[in-house]
């Protein structure tokens, strides 16, 4: 199918969704179907995967996709296409080499006049000595200085210029690399079209989803909370920074982001049955199979219609055809065939004959060039005997008995490619591995891969790291615009309901500081991912802090750093004693007081945190003479050391409160440490 006797929709970018790596993107077509069905749909990316290449019909039960092939066409950019960036690039280039060639002229300038120096004749052995003439030597001297200044400080402008030209010439170069990869990078236009065939009611108007996969995607989470002081509620306004070099602008596109690989595995695992007994492995399927009948003569009216426009003719020996040869019909000439892959029965055959393809049998092998000929070989007269005197070649290898076995390669059917009526021999009409290889597209889907390596901002974290076991998908509440820049870019995606409250937190024994904390809780049905929040508090930015991770129903804290309105002070007294009928057992009596004083303007809930000694030894006794509390044990960063203890109280405005605890350690005789017992 050519792109004349095609007809041509334009298609539209109509929604993205941004994987971890990747993203899957649709676009729309509409337009008549003609009579043939075959429509050709432009405006695909160069980098996309063309075995992910996805058509269907929308709103017309009776029309139908038959056929969907990815094209490649090139032409010549139109008068409307601009690219100023590479044209103000190529500019900038041209001054700066222009300013490097005056630069070197000058150059070559200052060394000829700075090599003119006086050269006094030569003299003879009998001449006499003669008078210099030391005025015309300083004439000469004063000539030569005086045009080195000026050509020095002509060459200091032409430096300052070269310095600006390759200023200009580098913030060009990034900006380019900067830029929007949508723009054709060449002189010479290449448009991504599908080729379709369309099975249905001729002339009808119908709508076409194309859905193709692309590399070069990525996207982190953010957030935005703004909560105001004593309130037991906040707005969470989720957010993504998305980053994109697929070579097409994304305007205007419905955004879907999405914690799933785009190339994750979909095979499903095979549980084999366990036997009991002799061994006797199950075969494994051979995946091959008799070549259908007719195959041979499939191709003859090709054949029999002579070269075609398209049909490159093959090479032609060098000298012409031997004397006396009578002229033979028009016809293609044959080509070369192309190394094929190792074949199902072993090694190629010699000569460079490719093997059975894919749904074919195996040719017998040929004969060696010193073997004798066993009767008339498939493709010619027998050979002729060996000459006297030549060595003859070992017999050829006995194929393997029963069908062909194929190899991996032959056996990935995604790869398999269909060899078309210009293939020479039996490789005509059946299936062999490997594809053409496109080094263009691979050059666009390497450069789109860069953006994976891009810097994370602050405080964010990889989907796939935070997601865990589960994957999510966040749909965006409006369109949005991403150009193909390779840089980030920031979309709202929507608002999370989350319960929130403030609390302050203390650990005097490690620090007398008072930290103020956000108390989150996923109330929603779906999982909060890692990433940074920019926290406001009463309209007024104050920090971007890090938010873990939060299941549905978790609750989690997030840090705010110090509280400056209230003041913690933690004192401690150690007394030790002993006690029992012969003093036998150590006592070491551990008295903790903490105060803590609200200096806020509103009241606020503090919990305090101590710790007591733990013990694996039965003897050793641990005695606690507090109204503290031991925590809930947690899991991950919500668990608590063992020992750990809490006081909560609520602290009015202005207010001061005292907090007192303590412990006692019994330690008997024989488990003291000689020289005294250590304690903080």
């Amino acid at each position: 199918m050519t792109g004349e006797s095609a007809t041509r929709w334009a298609s539209a970018l109509d929604s993205v969704v941004v994987y971890a790596q990747g993203a899957l993107c649709s676009r729309l077509a509409r337009g008549g179907v003609p009579s043939d069905g075959r429509v050709r749909v432009t405006g695909l990316p160069r980098s996309l995967d063309p075995g992910s290449l996805r058509v269907r019909v929308l709103g017309a039960p009776g029309v139908r996709v038959t056929e969907a092939r990815v094209e490649v066409d090139a032409a010549l950019p139109g008068t409307d296409t601009t690219d100023t960036l590479r044209r103000e690039y190529e500019r900038l280039n041209d001054a700066y080499e222009a300013a490097l060639g005056r630069r070197h002229r000058q150059l070559l300038v200052i060394e000829e006049v700075r090599a003119l120096h006086p050269v006094p004749p030569p003299r003879k052995r009998d001449d006499p000595h003669r008078r210099t003439p030391a005025d015309a030597w300083l004439e000469l001297a004063g000539f030569v200085d005086g045009r080195l200044a000026g050509l020095h400080d002509r060459l200091v402008g032409l430096e300052d210029a070269v310095r600006d030209a390759e200023h200009a010439l580098a913030v060009a170069a990034d900006r380019l690399e900067r830029g929007s990869t949508d723009a054709p990078s060449a002189h010479v236009e290449t448009t991504v079209c599908a080729a379709l065939t369309l099975d249905g009611a001729a002339g009808a108007e119908v709508e076409l989803e194309l859905e193709y996969g692309v590399p070069g995607a990525v996207w982190v989470p953010t957030y935005r909370l703004g909560h105001r002081q004593g309130a037991d509620s906040g707005h969470l306004v989720l957010r993504a920074s998305v980053a994109q070099r697929t070579g097409e602008d994304w305007t205007g596109v419905r955004i879907a982001l999405a914690t799933a690989d785009l190339r994750r595995r979909t095979d499903l695992p095979r549980l084999r049955s366990v036997r009991i007994g002799r061994s006797q492995p199950a075969p494994a399927p051979s995946g091959w199979r008799e070549p259908p009948a007719g195959l041979v003569g499939l191709f003859s009216g090709y054949d029999a219609a002579g070269p075609g426009p398209d049909r490159t003719p093959g090479p032609v020996a060098v000298g012409g055809p031997p004397p006396g040869a009578a002229a033979s019909a028009p016809g293609p000439v044959p080509m070369p065939p192309p190394p094929a892959p190792q074949g199902y029965g072993g090694p190629p055959a010699p000569g460079g004959a490719p093997p059975e393809a894919f749904g074919g049998a195996m040719p017998a092998p040929p004969a060696p060039a010193g073997a004798r000929p066993r009767g008339r070989s498939r493709s010619g007269p027998p050979a002729a005997p060996p000459a006297p005197g030549t060595a003859a070649s070992p017999p050829p290898p006995v194929p393997a008995a029963g069908p062909p076995q194929p190899s991996g390669a032959e056996l990935d059917y995604a790869g398999l490619a269909l060899c078309g009526p210009d293939e020479q021999g039996d490789r005509r009409g059946r299936l062999f591995p490997g594809s053409p290889f496109d080094p263009v597209a691979a050059e666009y889907r390497r450069r789109a891969e860069t953006v994976a390596s891009l810097p994370l901002p602050g405080h964010a974290v990889r989907p796939r790291e935070s997601a865990g076991s589960f994957d999510h998908r966040f749909d965006a509440a409006a369109r949005a615009d991403i150009p193909s820049d390779g840089d980030w870019h920031t979309v709202t995606v929507g608002e999370v309901a989350v319960g929130l409250r403030t609390e302050y937190l203390c650990v005097p024994s490690v620090e007398q500081t008072v930290y103020a904390t956000l108390v989150l809780s996923n109330a929603t049905g779906q999982a909060l991912l890692a990433g940074p929040v920019d926290v406001s508090v009463d309209d007024a930015f104050l920090l971007t802090a890090a938010l873990p991770t939060l299941a549905p129903g978790q609750v989690r804290r997030v840090g705010l750093g110090p509280a400056e309105g209230i003041r913690v002070t933690r004192r401690t007294h150690v007394h030790e004693s002993t006690s029992g009928l012969r003093n036998n057992t150590t006592v070491l009596d551990h008295r903790v007081h903490v105060e803590l004083v609200n200096r806020l303007p509103g009241p606020v809930t503090v919990e305090v945190r101590e710790r007591v000694p733990v013990t694996s030894e039965p003897d050793v006794r641990i005695e606690e003479r507090a109204d503290w509390t031991a925590p809930d044990g947690g899991t991950g960063p919500d668990r608590h050391a063992p020992g750990t203890r809490i006081w909560r109280l609520d602290l009015p405005a202005g207010a001061t409160a005292a907090l007192d605890g303590g412990y006692d350690i019994r330690i008997p005789a024989g488990k003291a440490l000689a020289g005294g017992n250590r304690r903080s």
